[in-house]
């Protein structure tokens, strides 16, 4: 019911008036209304590699000059909610350009999108950013969520393993997909309704996800895009529907066997 109600407040998010919405349901929820915000997810037990996702994403966005919002959702886990509360993520980032100098990190971008990427010449060769201004980034590690629909609407892209209920949910309120981890066989389905429905992309590789993230951030069309065809995905009633169909079939067949 919460997402049904604020996917019809939110509307479209890509308009001004959606925009306007996302940017005071982030002052709602005590972050900073004009930076984009990721959410990052790993079930709600807080599991998987999501401290090397942040670590990558800061360090990505930083060195791209990307200011944005990282709220991480970290479950019942209060020792990484800990952990990142007092992380010292220069130190991250200093770690991580050591480690990858010299390395070229694989783009996916471009080759799913069929887009250059916002730190790309006209080759889709990476160029540095110009003018080394580093990004502003605010981590907000957070506890177990029960407002999700509200930190879905605030949230520009969404990082997580591929949950068909976490999915249909980022759909519902029109928010692009990066999934991170599946379970094969039961989850591996939800992957491919992402891809083909051009709304997310799929990297197991922290590194690859800040890339791609990073990528969306810079690129105000591509995420319209892929926003648009979340919405498209999505089926924000679908609960209410169910419920008023087998309401619908358990009157009929009541009235069946009355006669």
């Amino acid at each position: 019911h919460g997402f049904a109600v604020q996917a019809e407040q939110l509307g479209d998010r890509t308009t001004p008036e959606g925009k306007e919405y996302q940017r005071k349901m982030r002052i709602q929820l005590g972050m900073d209304g004009e930076k984009p915000m990721v959410l990052v997810m790993g079930g709600g037990e807080g599991v998987g590699s999501l401290s090397d996702i942040v670590n990558e994403l800061y360090a990505e966005l930083y060195q791209q000059g990307v200011d944005a919002t990282i709220c991480v959702v970290c479950g019942r886990n209060e020792k990484l909610k800990d952990e990142l509360s007092t992380r010292d993520f220069a130190q991250v980032v200093k770690e991580i350009n050591t480690n990858s100098t010299g390395k070229k990190r694989r783009r996916f971008l471009s080759r799913v999108f069929g887009r250059k990427k916002a730190n790309q010449d006209v080759n889709g060769q990476d160029i540095e950013n110009g003018n080394n201004v580093k990004g502003q980034i605010d981590v907000l590690p957070l506890g177990f969520v029960t407002d999700m629909p509200e930190y879905m609407v605030a949230a520009d892209v969404l990082v997580t393993k591929a949950g068909p209920g976490t999915i249909a949910e980022a759909a519902a309120v029109g928010l692009p997909v990066m999934m991170t981890s599946f379970l094969p066989g039961q989850e591996a389905g939800n992957v491919d309704v992402v891809l083909e429905g051009g709304f997310g992309e799929y990297s197991k590789r922290p590194s690859e996800i800040a890339d791609i993230v990073a990528s969306w951030l810079q690129d105000s069309d591509l995420l319209s895009s892929m926003s648009q065809a979340a919405k498209k995905a999505g089926h924000p009633y679908a609960a209410d529907e169910i419920v008023r169909d087998i309401g619908q079939q358990t009157i009929a067949w009541m009235t069946l066997n009355e006669k």
